[in-house]
């Protein structure tokens, strides 16, 4: 599923090649400069906003984040003047959105924790099953 480009990241081959594919891992330099320089090449605003619906918890939290901002926005607005009122939405729209995708990425990794502990508890009850069946019928 992953291939190996030629700068020692690994990326994802499922894409066209001529489009920008996701970096899952990528080996360090150790030149601080230079490893900033490789990340700031890969940031591309246009194909970011793009799959910002693709994005685990990034719609669910924004649409938050913009609902209660401009709620506190304009109740501020209309008690303690403008420039006050923008600052509290800014500020509440930042906090709302921050701790909604904080508390929806907690419970994905939760999710997918139960998830990987049933898939490891799998085997060990079709073993039971076949056990217990196998004493059940050599007893008889």
């Amino acid at each position: 599923m992953s291939s190996d480009s030629g700068d020692g990241a690994q990326v994802a081959s499922s894409q066209p090649s001529g489009s920008r594919r996701p970096v899952y891992r990528v080996e360090s330099t150790g030149n601080f400069w230079q490893d900033a320089r490789e990340a700031f090449k890969r940031i591309s605003i246009a194909d970011d906003f793009q799959r910002l619906g693709e994005m685990p918890c990034a719609r669910n939290s924004l649409m938050s984040g913009i609902a209660s901002g401009v709620g506190v926005g304009v109740i501020r607005i209309m008690s303690a003047g403008f420039l006050v009122g923008s600052h509290w939405a800014v500020g509440t729209f930042m906090v709302v959105s921050l701790g909604t995708w904080t508390v929806c990425q907690r419970n994905i990794e939760v999710e997918r924790r139960k998830i990987q502990k049933v898939v490891e508890e799998m085997p060990k009850r079709f073993i039971k099953q076949k056990d217990t069946a196998n004493d059940e019928s050599g007893g008889n």
